[in-house]
């Protein structure tokens, strides 16, 4: 797994993962909030799935040694 997911793009995922798992604790209280648990997951690996399949890179391309 070659990392795809850039430091902008991470922030934004960071966010986003927050903000809707706080919709578990506060606001409606939903248990779809915990869908929030996926941007965070892909921050955590810096890697995701549908920028693979979408041939989509935000990160800057690894050096070679």
């Amino acid at each position: 797994m070659d990392r795809n997911v850039g430091s902008a793009d991470k922030i934004i995922r960071i966010v986003i993962g927050i903000g809707l798992i706080a919709l578990v604790f506060v606001g409606p209280k939903t248990p779809w909030g915990w869908i929030g648990l996926v941007p965070l997951l892909t921050v955590a690996l810096g890697w995701c799935p549908l920028y693979t399949l979408l041939g989509v890179r935000t990160c800057a391309p690894a050096r070679k040694a």
